[in-house]
């Protein structure tokens, strides 16, 4: 019993001297009163809705919406099934796509490797199935023109979205 409470009575003169504990000062000028303004305050310059209680250094968020590469990669792509969208993990995988229902499909998938708008922030992968009457062959095209003139057409769309972005901003 004694032990316990010792121990409680080291931790509570301990733990008041740790940052995250103590109150942090607000200056009233700046900070909403109202608890959604103050949320939405917090998401903006990075930190957490709680009100302070652990303070992480200010991030910047990038949203699917305001990414231009993302953008581009979706519009272009608009006309294909899709199978994974994932912007958290920077994947899209299509489905099999084959048009007049012919022999041949392609799948391709589009691994974002950086935010940026340039040919190495991409990586596009190729597949090809070529099915017969009783089996499928599936072979990955490196270096395809399809390939190829995808990232072209990604690449062009998104600098295009990004200047007007830029506009929008200025204005």
């Amino acid at each position: 019993m004694t032990k316990k409470f010792i121990i409680l009575l080291i931790i509570s003169l301990i733990l008041p001297s740790c940052e995250a504990m103590k109150p942090k000062k607000v200056d009233t000028r700046t900070t909403p009163i109202s608890g959604p303004e103050r949320s939405k305050k917090n998401v903006r310059e990075g930190g957490s809705s709680v009100a302070g209680l652990f303070k992480r250094g200010g991030g910047s968020f990038e949203f699917s919406s305001s990414n231009p590469m993302w953008r581009a990669s979706l519009e272009t792509l608009d006309f294909l099934p899709m199978t994974t969208v994932d912007y958290s993990g920077g994947i899209i995988i299509t489905d099999w796509y084959s048009e007049n229902s012919s022999n041949e499909a392609l799948k391709i998938s589009i691994r974002f490797l950086s935010n940026e708008v340039r040919t190495d922030s991409l990586k596009i992968i190729v597949h090809k199935r070529k099915c017969s009457q009783q089996n499928c062959n599936t072979n990955l095209l490196e270096n395809s023109k399809v390939g190829k003139e995808l990232t072209t057409s990604i690449i062009r769309k998104a600098a295009l979205l990004e200047r007007e972005d830029k506009k929008k901003k200025k204005n």
